[in-house]
């Protein structure tokens, strides 16, 4: 069993209270754009602005990661959650809607990708041992996975009895300044971090001999973030409501189900991938996903398509801990905070682009297409990847095969 080391309790707590605001944020954040009336284009762009700006802020982060250390830059992170609840309840005209989600944190996508999970996938494994890494980072993505799928559940709060005698806006509103609030606690916790930690990961070196593998892992992560932002939660939370009228009650269960298989999926990815590899897992899981996708996109009842994303849920996020856990295997210690930032960035950056596409693809004649290119493209990295690195294996796979 993987040990707990000092500081983590407090970032494992910050995570699950951080994910909880991702889990509603994603769902209610169509809803809240479509009821100011805003179009599926333009809940695009501010999907692609988002995560754009998560990109960029991200690689700042990492260049200046070793001059401040992990918990001084996670509290500037929190305070930018904090800044992206109230900015988003009380600005209303789309360039200030955009300008707040490129600077802010809401994550459309709800995934690994965020400002935030580099520096703690980074505190949480300093001073792991090779083989109880993964199993440390399986742990981080279920508490995370775990509080989404509350969070995702909350979302259907606008539509209950909380606020049956408000205006639908005000209550999205409401809960936009609640994950604020959320912010704030985020911050107390990782102010209980302790800053030694956060000084011996500075001790850090650039890419040096490992350059080459980051930078072809970079390149397929960033093909995968693409393809994954065709279908990031916000779009396909606005697929179902526009195609199958979807309620957000109705919605906020689904996603509450779909998070929940995606968080037990991750201590099962940490047990395949120590008996069958890392790269065996991430490819095996991820295939028959996108093959899902493709189906549903091509599938008018609504109960089938429901199956499919839920069975799309219990292997798509197997590669979460598995990915992380070969990425920093294969850099040498002192280059891991480096290769971290350096898979994670391109693929902010990857995944800004998708999903402008996928929201003008949403209101052409076949709304189902995002998936179907979503699907198609993560086939092309699964099998790339598969045949690139399925020789180059982690420390602790080497001796046993």
């Amino acid at each position: 069993m993987a040990r707990l080391f000092p500081g983590n309790f407090y970032l494992y707590a910050a995570r699950a209270v951080r994910g909880f605001g991702d889990g509603f944020a994603a769902i209610i954040l169509p809803a809240y754009l479509s009821a100011l009336g805003f179009s599926s284009f333009e809940t695009g762009l501010v999907a692609t602005a988002a995560l754009l700006g998560s990109a960029l802020l991200t690689l700042l982060i990492g260049l200046v990661a070793p001059r401040y250390g992990l918990r001084t830059l996670l509290l500037v992170c929190a305070g930018l959650m904090v800044v992206t609840g109230v900015g988003l309840a009380s600005l209303h005209y789309f360039v200030f809607i955009l300008l707040i989600a490129f600077i802010g944190t809401v994550n459309p996508t709800i995934g690994d990708i965020g400002v935030h999970v580099p520096l703690e996938q980074t505190f949480v494994t300093g001073g792991s041992l090779d083989d109880e890494r993964t199993r440390i980072l399986a742990r981080y993505s279920l508490i995370g996975a775990l509080s989404i799928a509350a969070g995702a559940l909350a979302a259907g709060a606008p539509d209950s009895f909380l606020f049956s005698s408000a205006d639908k806006t005000k209550a999205l509103q409401f809960m936009f300044v609640f994950y604020g609030g959320l912010g704030i606690i985020t911050g107390i916790l990782y102010f209980k971090l302790p800053p030694d930690h956060s000084k011996q990961e500075q001790q850090t070196s650039p890419l040096g001999p490992s350059r080459g593998i980051v930078y072809k892992l970079a390149a397929l992560f960033s093909l995968d973030a693409f393809a994954s932002g065709f279908v990031a939660q916000s779009l396909l939370a606005f697929w179902l409501f526009q195609k199958f009228e979807l309620s957000l009650g109705a919605a906020s269960t689904f996603f509450f189900w779909s998070n929940l298989l995606s968080a037990f999926s991750y201590p099962v990815a940490g047990y395949l991938g120590t008996k069958f590899g890392l790269v065996n897992t991430i490819v095996f899981t991820h295939l028959p996903a996108a093959a899902c996708l493709i189906i549903a996109a091509f599938t008018p009842n609504l109960t089938v398509v429901l199956i499919l994303l839920l069975v799309r849920s219990a292997l798509s996020q197997m590669d979460v801990p598995t990915r992380t856990s070969y990425v920093l295997a294969v850099v040498t210690p002192a280059e891991r905070p480096a290769a971290a930032s350096f898979t994670a960035v391109p693929r902010s950056l990857a995944a800004s682009i998708s999903p402008a596409i996928s929201g003008a693809l949403l209101a052409t004649s076949f709304a189902g297409m995002p998936l179907v290119i979503s699907g198609v493209l993560k086939s092309i990295y699964d099998l790339t990847l598969l045949f690139s690195f399925r020789h180059l294996r982690p420390p602790e796979e080497q001796g046993s095969r």
